[in-house]
């Protein structure tokens, strides 16, 4: 019985030994291995396509910021389309508004308020003028000219007359207006203007009390 036993248990170890001959085989190390490399490859090719996906989401993101940007740079561009024209036509109406609108001198600029006086029938008791230079040494050069007025006459008269001022194509600009006396009778009017003279050159001072040449002697 012993030695019975003894040779089936010699069998048996022979026989695990086999089979672990046998799975150590060759052959079944290479399928082994050849197993391991299609994972090793899956893993890679699923990690390859993740990227692929990431990339293709950030050119979509990046592909629309990018349209946005030149999108919002052709707005920005928008006004400036045409800019050599409009700078000309700015610098055209400019120099008409300086030649048409502005006087040369202080005798055009007196002349004209005398003929608005003796238009609106009122009289020129006297004046202050203040001159102070505008964009000197450049091409646009102004001489502004501050005129404190005084004037009396009629009520309605003054009225006209400050209304001819407003409107008058010579550019006057009416700063300040101060009326005394009653709305009947005689009324004095303080008028603070400014105008401004071509040229920007200094201008022959004229007295605080002077008169422009029209309005001396009061209206005709």
């Amino acid at each position: 019985m012993t030695v019975l036993t003894a040779l089936k248990a010699k069998a048996g170890n022979g026989n695990g030994a086999g089979l672990a001959r046998n799975w150590l085989s060759p052959l079944n190390l290479h399928w082994a291995g050849v197993g391991l490399l299609v994972l090793v490859n899956a893993y890679l090719l699923a990690q390859m396509a993740l990227l692929w996906h990431a990339q293709s989401n950030y050119d979509a993101e990046a592909m629309a910021q990018q349209k946005v940007e030149l999108k919002t740079a052709e707005i920005a561009a928008l006004p400036l389309r045409g800019l050599d024209d409009k700078v000309a036509m700015a610098t055209g109406e400019a120099d008409r508004f300086y030649r048409d609108r502005l006087p040369g001198s202080d005798s055009e600029m007196l002349a004209e308020l005398g003929t608005l006086t003796n238009r609106a029938g009122v009289r020129f008791t006297g004046a202050q003028y203040v001159q102070t230079p505008v964009l000197a040494g450049s091409a646009g050069a102004l001489m502004e000219e501050r005129i404190d007025a005084r004037l009396s006459g009629d009520y309605r008269p003054l009225v006209q007359f400050i209304n001819s001022l407003e409107r008058d194509k010579m550019f006057f600009v009416i700063n300040g207006v101060t009326l005394t006396g009653q709305q009947t009778g005689t009324v004095n009017l303080r008028l603070r203007l400014t105008t401004y003279l071509r040229g920007g050159g200094p201008q022959e001072p004229m007295g605080a009390g002077s008169a422009p040449p029209a309005l001396e002697g009061g209206p005709r």
